[in-house]
């Protein structure tokens, strides 16, 4: 009896200890930032291309990469407290042979993320897009790995 009691006595104290805590986060690090993402693949009939994000007149800029790398990113970093934003983003692709760029612009609109969890910090404001070679910026949404 006595030992129940004393592991029913220890227990409430970790439980108590742990609701004083609050919530349970993780460690992960996130950027505030709009990404752009492709499959280097579909780059591959043109030699590849430069790809250029600009988000609110901020731009990276990098090769489309080797076709048979999954995939292929740019990410442009905003203010961490940027907010709930609706922001112009352009694409630039520029092919290595010949065809002429493709342009497009979409507005972004950021989207809070909590990469530890709800009441966790960071707070980060983050879009996502796919660089199409003939469309543009087109929806991340359903990207996958398997090809065309």
């Amino acid at each position: 009896m006595g030992k129940a009691l004393l592991t029913l006595l220890a227990i409430a104290a970790l439980a108590a200890c742990t609701a004083q805590q609050g919530a349970m986060c993780t460690l992960t690090d996130m950027d505030s930032g709009v990404s752009v993402i492709w499959r280097p693949a579909d780059f591959e009939d043109t030699g590849g291309a430069m790809i250029r994000v600009c988000v609110d007149g901020s731009c990276k800029e990098r090769a489309s990469g080797d076709p048979s790398d999954p995939i292929g990113r740019v990410s442009v970093q905003l203010p961490e407290n940027i907010g709930a934003k609706k922001l112009p983003v352009e694409l630039t692709v520029t092919p290595v042979k010949g065809s002429s760029p493709v342009k497009d612009t979409e507005q972004a609109q950021l989207a809070e993320e909590h990469p530890n969890g709800k009441g966790c910090e960071p707070v980060a404001w983050v879009a996502s897009f796919r660089a199409d070679p003939v469309k543009g910026l087109v929806s991340a949404e359903g990207f996958s790995l398997q090809g065309k």
